[in-house]
């Protein structure tokens, strides 16, 4: 089978007459990065607490922290990315319920985006913050108490700090799966990127184009992500600690 490419379909106007489907696209790469940013910075702070408790020693906090963990790593984001936007308002007090039906279909959408990223994600940092305090030796801790420093002080100033550097390169991976993880938020209407190409497929029919280009803007996304996680990991790297200083 032949295909006819046609790239210069890029600069012709989109059925919805806000640009062409070129700015389309990017528009959708706009809507990837912001709902990516927020969903981390969520997912981040949940995991750090969640991580942090998971090795306070309490056993009943223990085991709820593990309940959230396997409840968000197991069921699969597509399932929750549904929960959150047809359930979820079903079952919440009949105001909050009503607000998110009646606000904005796009911030509706973007918001439930960012909270089923945020919480999905939070479960696999919590547990590489988790993984991280519990590879230092108890050696560091231990003299940290000795100095007269609190439980807190403990984890702000010594077991945080040193478990941050340790799992900079995981963290890299996580951000890089939460980017594309944001494609699945086009199944509730947010015209992210992939949303966009879909967009643009079902309304021109040039479906590799569509995808080439959505394609491209993912990888330099993602490229952009790694080397600035890169720097991060040489700027906080500890000489002779985390490996040899490049």
């Amino acid at each position: 089978m032949n295909y006819n490419w046609n790239w210069p379909i890029l600069f012709e106007l989109a059925p919805d007459g806000t640009g062409s489907y070129l700015y389309t696209l990017v528009r959708g790469l706009g809507w990837t990065i912001s709902v990516s940013v927020a969903a981390w910075c969520l997912a981040l702070a949940l995991g750090v607490i969640v991580g942090v408790l998971r090795t306070s020693g309490i056993r009943w906090i223990e085991a709820l922290c593990a309940a959230w963990v396997e409840l968000f790593r197991n069921v699969p984001l597509l399932v929750q990315m549904f929960l959150w936007y047809f359930v979820a308002p079903e079952i919440l007090p009949e105001s909050m319920g009503q607000f998110i039906k009646s606000s904005d279909p796009i911030w509706s959408t973007f918001w439930t985006a960012v909270v089923a990223l945020g919480l999905f994600t939070s479960a696999r940092i919590a547990e590489q913050i988790r993984a991280g305090i519990q590879s230092l030796p108890r050696g560091q801790s231990m003299a940290a108490t000795a100095l007269g420093l609190s439980r807190i002080q403990v984890y702000r100033y010594v077991l945080l700090p040193v478990t941050g550097r340790i799992i900079l390169p995981p963290l890299t991976s996580e951000a890089l799966n939460l980017i594309k993880n944001s494609s699945v938020a086009f199944t509730i209407g947010l015209m992210e990127l992939t949303g966009a190409a879909r967009s643009m497929q079902e309304f021109s029919f040039q479906i590799f184009e569509a995808f080439t280009v959505a394609t491209v803007l993912y990888l330099l996304l993602n490229a952009v992500v790694v080397v600035l996680m890169r720097v991060l990991e040489r700027y906080y790297q500890v000489p002779g600690f985390l490996g040899a200083t490049r």
